[in-house]
């Protein structure tokens, strides 16, 4: 069957080059029984591939079920998909049969297959490598005759080399691969499908049709859409019961869509262009990285200002107390044995200084009006836990290493 013959009979509207591709592998790949792996971002239709594959293939009489890995309790799924024995389990009052035992001779379609918990993993992957499986609570060898295709809209090598996700049930399944392009990458089909879901709209409330002025076009045009057809068909059918005019400008469009062209990335990437071969992801890290770098070298240059004898020398003098201070009211538990400025504390210690550098002396006169109910307090706590220091210093919410110095300046 050609490809426009598999678009008519399952519904797939665009001429983009890359959707024909990907058709054109899953009509090559059905008459076989080699696993497929399709992957694409969310609402790209991929949901539409594992039906090509499957009605086009010897197993087109068999069943066919859709199985949302992602939307099964972990708790359940071994259960769902392979069945459990009766008493397997609390609430387990009769045997049951997973999908893999009712689809025998069909086609399973494991949606968002990253979801899947690595002890399911595992038993799936006996099934792809020998046909085998084993129900919950049984120890009964099961054969089944089931072909697999799967799906994911995330990077499953990155879910891989996190360990979320077995390496070789990953080769197993993407046998074949057939990527799904997104939107975005089919400029071609906007128009089209905008027409499409809008006329099918219209006709289900009963409305005029919608027209699209030449503006409002290039506005769909330019838009990202991040969430693809599934975000399209949404505005479309927003605008046909929403609007009254049916004549859709670009002042209407942009009532439903944020601003024109837009990526959903930080305003520091608004005027970037798109680096050829890298996601948004990893194009934001990057600059997360780049501002990284640029606080590097800033922490240098107060490193290099700080090594200067004189300035450190002052700073010292003038704010060792106060430092001390600011440090135990938020229970930092390492102190530095001498006190050198250095890059983990230097933005706090000139956040202190421009604070109290003109008001030190206001501040250590309030502090030396506490003393004597902070001394109270000490003994209260060394008294309530017979003088061990650990339980005290936890009990007034201080370090260890602060209570000594402050038993020792009160000679406790």
């Amino acid at each position: 069957m050609d490809i426009s013959s598999i678009k008519q009979r399952f519904g797939i509207i665009g001429h983009s080059k890359l959707l024909d591709r990907a058709i054109d592998i899953a009509g090559q790949v059905a008459a076989t029984d080699i696993s497929v792996l399709i992957s694409g971002e969310s609402g790209t239709g991929k949901e539409a591939f594992p039906k090509i594959i499957h009605h086009l293939s010897r197993r087109k009489h068999g069943s066919y079920i859709a199985v949302n890995c992602g939307a099964i309790p972990e708790g359940t799924i071994d259960s769902e998909l392979f069945g459990h024995e009766k008493g397997s389990f609390t609430g387990a009052h009769d045997a049951r049969k997973g999908y893999f035992e009712e689809v025998n001779s069909g086609t399973i379609f494991l949606d968002e297959v990253s979801e899947l918990p690595l002890l399911t993993q595992v038993r799936l992957l006996r099934v792809l490598e020998s046909g085998e499986f084993i129900k919950v609570g049984s120890s009964k060898v099961q054969k089944t005759d089931v072909r697999i295709v799967a799906a994911t809209n995330v990077n499953l090598k990155e879910v891989v080399a996190r360990g979320k996700f077995r390496e070789d049930l990953y080769y197993r399944l993407n046998t074949v691969p057939i990527w799904v392009p997104p939107l975005r990458e089919r400029k071609e089909d906007i128009i089209m499908l905008f027409k499409k879901f809008s006329n099918d709209f219209s006709e289900k409330y009963r409305m005029p049709p919608l027209q699209l002025s030449p503006e409002a076009e290039d506005m769909l045009l330019n838009y990202h859409w991040t969430g693809n057809i599934r975000q399209l068909k949404n505005i479309a059918e927003q605008i046909c019961v929403i609007e009254n005019n049916r004549l859709i400008t670009e002042e209407t469009l942009k009532k439903y869509l944020t601003e024109q062209g837009s990526t959903n990335l930080p305003v520091l990437l608004k005027d970037v262009k798109p680096v050829e071969g890298l996601s948004e992801r990893e194009i934001l890290y990057k600059v997360l990285f780049e501002v990284k770098r640029d606080i590097t070298d800033l922490k240098k240059v107060i490193s290099r200002m700080l090594q200067d004898s004189n300035l450190k020398n002052v700073l010292q003098e003038k704010n060792e107390h106060l430092i001390d201070k600011l440090y135990d009211d938020h229970e930092i538990q390492q102190f530095d044995d001498e006190m050198n400025l250095d890059l983990s504390r230097d933005s706090d210690d000139s956040q202190i200084v421009d604070k109290y550098e003109d008001s030190g002396q206001e501040f250590l006169e309030e502090s030396l009006s506490l003393q004597k109910k902070e001394k109270d307090l000490i003994i209260k706590a060394l008294q309530k836990h017979n003088g061990r220091r650990k339980k005290a210093a936890r009990e007034l919410g201080i370090s260890e290493r602060t209570l000594y110095r402050k038993i020792k300046e009160y000679d406790i």
